[in-house]
């Protein structure tokens, strides 16, 4: 089964559309699925002119009228942009709004069965939020259009797989959210997606909060209050788990495939050491070549898969911006999509 796969453009005056163009100018992206963009047709026909791609764009209005042939993109059209307006690199109320819209229709075609799976493109929250779409993110736009009120972020890159006990809170609040009920939720989350990439009985490490995971209570009781009981619990129902594993240490054995998943306290402790593993910085240049880590919201009853970058306005529109992350964004939502279907 080739899934089919709704792809968000993303911020018309960003990276999105032109990454989105690189992933879908190469065969391989159509070996592993049948995707369709979700956006302004203009948008992308002006990234494949800026790039010189001879690429030919699909205009429907049904999933059911795209071609799904290499050398043509599908786009699943709305009609939200003034492109004599439009500039690349500039934030833009119109650009929020479009980008809102390319989000929204995507869900609105997973949660109607229409494609299996989606992959977003990144946004500008000032934008969306300037076009009157007042969210965080694409998180709490999934939640609020799928009706999820319990979810969570996974960063996934090559063996190193992160999921957070709390993200967006202050540190002093974070420590206090680390509950035994919270890290049995996100640890059933991680189990699952981890089994949805077709790893049957995954090890799943549990971070300390504390250094050295208190040491035996010498630097705090968070481990012997609620971690180790949480851990102990999920161990008598039948769960792969260890932990608390000292956060030092977690990451670089998780790196080397020692656990499949991991589950970190708060989100510094989960993303320093995933940014370090996936952002590959140019040193000359001050700028990024590449990022492959990808961002998948759990809990939720479609699947989504984003890139974890920025919109990089700063280089939109030069034909630089690297499009690895979404390629592994289409290669796990392709495994993630085959699998579901299997339940």
């Amino acid at each position: 089964m080739i899934p089919q796969i709704a792809i968000t453009m993303g911020d018309p005056a960003g990276i999105g559309p032109e990454i989105v163009v690189r992933a879908l100018s190469k065969r391989e992206t159509y070996e592993k699925c049948k995707p369709i963009v979700t956006g302004d047709a203009q948008v992308i026909e002006n990234a494949i002119a800026f790039l010189g791609e001879s690429l030919k764009v699909h205009r429907v209005s049904d999933v059911s009228d795209a071609t799904f042939e290499y050398g043509t993109i599908d786009v699943y059209h709305i009609d939200c942009m003034d492109m004599s307006t439009f500039q690349l690199g500039v934030v833009q109320s119109q650009c929020g709004n479009a980008a809102f819209l390319a989000v929204k229709t995507a869900i609105e075609l997973a949660m109607n069965g229409d494609v299996d799976a989606t992959v977003t493109a990144p946004l500008n929250k000032e934008a969306l939020n300037l076009s009157g779409h007042h969210y965080d993110g694409h998180t709490e736009i999934y939640a609020t259009f799928t009706n999820t009120k319990k979810y969570a972020m996974l960063l996934a890159d090559e063996h190193l797989r992160v999921i957070h006990v709390s993200t967006h809170v202050p540190l002093r609040k974070a420590c206090d959210l680390v509950k035994r009920e919270r890290i049995i939720e996100v640890t059933e989350l991680i189990t699952d997606a981890c089994r949805l990439f077709g790893i049957e009985n995954p090890r799943i490490g549990i971070a300390g909060l504390n250094p050295h995971s208190s040491d035996n209570g010498l630097f705090g009781t968070e481990e012997a209050d609620e971690i180790i009981p949480a851990v102990e619990m999920l161990k008598g129902r039948g769960f792969n788990v260890d932990g608390p594993v000292p956060p030092d240490s977690l990451f670089a054995k998780a790196k080397c495939g020692q656990y499949d998943g991991c589950v970190a306290m708060y989100h510094d402790q989960g993303h320093i050491p995933f940014k370090v593993l996936g952002f590959n910085w140019n040193k000359e240049t001050g700028k990024m070549d590449s990022v492959k880590g990808v961002n998948i919201t759990l809990g939720l009853p479609i699947i989504r898969v984003s890139v974890d970058h920025g919109t990089a306005f700063d280089v939109a529109g030069k034909g630089i911006a690297s499009d690895d992350a979404l390629l592994v964004s289409i290669d796990y939502a392709s495994k993630m999509a085959q699998n579901w279907k299997k339940r």
